[in-house]
Parts: C-alpha cells; sequence; structure tokens
C-alpha cells in the first residue's frame, strides 16, 4: 500500500515540479510584469526606499496586526534557508555555474508574482474573529474570483495545512535535529527542546512569532552574508572569471571538469529555476498569509515588501552563495548540497568552523521556517473551517508531536509528500493570479496616482 502511495506520488511530483508547471510560473510573474509596467525595474528605487529606508517608521494605516518589516520577517522566516544555502550549491552541482543566471531569471519575475499575491492578499483579506487578518489564495479566490471558485480555495487550504506539518514542521525539526548532531547532541533531545522552543512562541499567535523572526531572521542573514561576502573577497581574484561563466554556461553546454560530471543547458536552465522557486517560494501563495497581517494603508505598498523579499532572497542571498561556491573553485569538487557550501567557506575558515557557520544558519532558519509554517497552517484550517480561532488553539498543539517525530526520524518519503503538496498549492494560485490580473493592474495605478509624491 505505502509503496503505491509512493509511487503515485513520485509520479505526480514529476508533474507538479515539471516543466510545465515552472513554465506556468514564470509566465504568471511575466504577465504581472507586464500589467504592472516592470514595477521591479521602473519602481525600483521607490520601493527600496518603501522597504529599507522605512523600516523603523511608523506603520500606514489602522488595519492589520504587525509592522509592514515584522510580517515581511516572518514570511522571509518561511522562505529563507535551505534553499538558499543548500539549494543553490545542489543547483550549481546539478546545472553548472549557468544555473545561478537562470535563478536571477526566477528571482526577477518572481518579485512581480510576489507582489500580484501580496497586493491581492490585502485587498481581499479580512478580519478573523477574535483572531488575525486573514489573507492569501484561498482568501483572494472565494473573494476576487467569487464564490463558484471556492472550490480552488478549499483546496489550496487542504493542501497547505497538510504540507506544513510536513514541510513546514517535520523535516524543518528534522535539519534543526540534524544539525545540533553534528555537535553531539542526541536528536531526541533537541526535539524536546525545539518543541518547547516553537511551542512558547506559536501560542502566542502571530504578534509573538513576529516579534521572534523580527530578531532572529536579520541577525541570521546578515552573519550569513558577511561570512559569504568575506568569502567572496578572499577570491575576489576568481570574480571576473565566475561572472563570465555564469552567462556563457547559461547558453552553453559544460563540459565534465575534476569532480563536476558536466551539464547541459537544459540542465542549467531547469535546476536553476526551479531552486530559484523553491527559495523564494513566489507562486505557491504561502508567504502572502503572513503579509496580509501586515498595518498598512493600501495593498501596494506591502506589495513593495513582497518584492524586496525576493530581492533579497534570490538576487542577493543566493547570489551570495552562488559566487562564493564558483569563486573559490570548489564547484568542480563532485561535493553538493550545505556540503559544497561548507567547502567554499573553508577555502577562509577552518573547515569545522565553516561547517558549523553553514549548520548554525540552517537551523536557525529552520527554526524561523518552523514558526512561519505553523501560522500557514494554522490559518489554512481556520479558513477550512469558517475562520474559527478555537481551530487555531487545536492546530498549534497539533503542531508540537509532530515536531518530536520529525526530529527523530527518518523523512525521505514525508519530504517526497509534502514536496507534492506544497507544489500543487500552487496550482490553484496561479490560475487565480492570471484571472485577477486586472485587479492588480487597477491597484497598481491607483496607488500611483494617489500616493505618487509621498
Amino acid at each position: 500500500m505505502i509503496e503505491k502511495i509512493l509511487k503515485i506520488n513520485e509520479f505526480l511530483n514529476q508533474i507538479v515540479w515539471g516543466p510545465p508547471t515552472i513554465i506556468l510560473l514564470i509566465s504568471v510573474g511575466i504577465s504581472v510584469s507586464i500589467v504592472t509596467s516592470f514595477i521591479q525595474f521602473t519602481k525600483f528605487k521607490r520601493i527600496m526606499g518603501e522597504t529599507l529606508g522605512k523600516i523603523f517608521s511608523k506603520p500606514k494605516g489602522k488595519e492589520g496586526d504587525i509592522t509592514p518589516f515584522q510580517a515581511l520577517t516572518v514570511a522571509m522566516g518561511g522562505t529563507v534557508g535551505v534553499g538558499n544555502i543548500a539549494g543553490v550549491a545542489t543547483a550549481i552541482a546539478l546545472g553548472g555555474p549557468g544555473a545561478i543566471f537562470w535563478m536571477w531569471v526566477s528571482g526577477i519575475f518572481g518579485m512581480a508574482t510576489k507582489f500580484g499575491e501580496v497586493v491581492l492578499s490585502l485587498k481581499y483579506r479580512v478580519r478573523e474573529k477574535e483572531g488575525p487578518m486573514v489573507g492569501g489564495p484561498m482568501v483572494y479566490i472565494e473573494r476576487g474570483m467569487g464564490k463558484k471558485f471556492k472550490f480552488l480555495g478549499v483546496i489550496f487550504a487542504i493542501f497547505g495545512s497538510i504540507a506544513a506539518l510536513g514541510i513546514g514542521n517535520m523535516v524543518q525539526a528534522n535539519s534543526v535535529a540534524d544539525g545540533f548532531s553534528h555537535f553531539g547532541i542526541p536528536k531526541i533531545l533537541t526535539g524536546i527542546i525545539l518543541l518547547f522552543a516553537v511551542g512558547l512562541v506559536t501560542i502566542g499567535g502571530i504578534k509573538r512569532i513576529a516579534q521572534v523572526a523580527s530578531f532572529f531572521v536579520p541577525f541570521m542573514c546578515i552573519t550569513y552574508m558577511i561570512c559569504g561576502i568575506f568569502v567572496i573577497l578572499k577570491n575576489i581574484h576568481n570574480l571576473p572569471y565566475a561572472i563570465k561563466i555564469i552567462f556563457l554556461h547559461a547558453f552553453k553546454p559544460l563540459s565534465p571538469i575534476g569532480g563536476f560530471a558536466g551539464a547541459t543547458v537544459a540542465s542549467a536552465i531547469k535546476y536553476g529555476i526551479a531552486r530559484g522557486i523553491f527559495s523564494n517560494e513566489a507562486g505557491l501563495g504561502s508567504a502572502p498569509v503572513a503579509h496580509s497581517t501586515a498595518i498598512v494603508d493600501h495593498p501596494v505598498r506591502q506589495g513593495f515588501w513582497g518584492i524586496f523579499e525576493v530581492f533579497f532572497d534570490t538576487i542577493v542571498m543566493c547570489s551570495i552563495t552562488g559566487l562564493a561556491i564558483i569563486t573559490s573553485g570548489v564547484w568542480i569538487s563532485g561535493e553538493t548540497g550545505a556540503t559544497l557550501t561548507s567547502r567554499a567557506f573553508s577555502t577562509l575558515f577552518e573547515f569545522n568552523i565553516a561547517n558549523a557557520i553553514v549548520t548554525i544558519s540552517m537551523i536557525l532558519t529552520a527554526y524561523d521556517t518552523n514558526l512561519a509554517w505553523c501560522f500557514y497552517g494554522e490559518t489554512y484550517l481556520s479558513y477550512l473551517f469558517g475562520y474559527k480561532h478555537i481551530v487555531r488553539i487545536f492546530y498549534r498543539f497539533l503542531w508540537l508531536p509532530f515536531i518530536i517525530i520529525g526530529s527523530i526520524s527518518k523523512l525521505e518519503e514525508i519530504w517526497s509528500i509534502a514536496d507534492t503538496l506544497n507544489g500543487l498549492m500552487a496550482i490553484p494560485n496561479i490560475i487565480a493570479i492570471f484571472y485577477l490580473l486586472p485587479v492588480i493592474r487597477k491597484l497598481y495605478k491607483e496607488f500611483f496616482e494617489r500616493y505618487e509624491s509621498i
């Protein structure tokens, strides 16, 4: 029975994460770019001013639960992590340096996709009785597309609430336990500690999650970035060559060299775009749930934070990992995943220290991801049962034992199934974004006509 389920899942996974879905995800990004006059380029200065320039400013607006920056850190807690560290390394190992170029492409159009998701979430969000603002694909499908399409929102929420327990909980708990095991700490002990560390935060809802995320996410990102930049500076003489082969092998096959098995252009495109999407989650519909809780006066203003999220995640963080690996020359070592990133860092630091930096970064991001996905999962379930706060409490307690299970289990099968469910979430979301393109265009024009000089 289990073998049949796994075979069905393997078939579905190849479809869900195959070329058609990836093409659709890029296409929706191109479409949103067109209806917003390529906002990620034409309004880039304004976007940076509204985000980096206003991190500590008092939020505008009356509706919402947390500041726009806190909403960003919760969303980034769910996206920044394994994809930026191990995912980039895997893309290079399988697709060659050219994969970085295609990762940039996915990031550029992913910025527009995330903008569309966020503005729609803010436009159609609702206040849950005794709870937070609720938004996300299931809400803008029902309220934006109409009741006849509600079934798509229900499908999204079902997939999301189940996938969260796997990819957002057990897989992350396993990553934390595995990371601490390198320091001699038993996995069961890590699981118990993590259960309390997660439970004490999630029981307080989105506001407490935001407080923790607004500290841990910037701390991890800045620390990892500084170390990565120092690795690049150590190998700065190889930077021109690294840039050259990134662009060259985005369009030209790469022959085997050293421990690298070689890569076709198709592989560079496939792994670059796929890992880029895996990293920034643009189009999957999860992060807009966090953005929906922000205190803002107009959906587009939070949409700027959505663009910044993908820019920072893919164009900045992923690039630092990719350039550290290529400039250090370890990309031809035959290693893959986090080990390859550790090898790159070891060209500056002693290997044990380099491995500790990478491992601790992944531990912190896995913890942040666990917190964020608990909120996503409870929101999906709350939607399914009519926005009831008691459902959130139930889900938070349901969440905790899965942390222990994830910490001590081998999760290849769970990862595979959760990955498929995670990908299936994208399909209703993509349909909704295409359908609601006129709304995105209207909100874009409305904002810049009203606030152009503000």
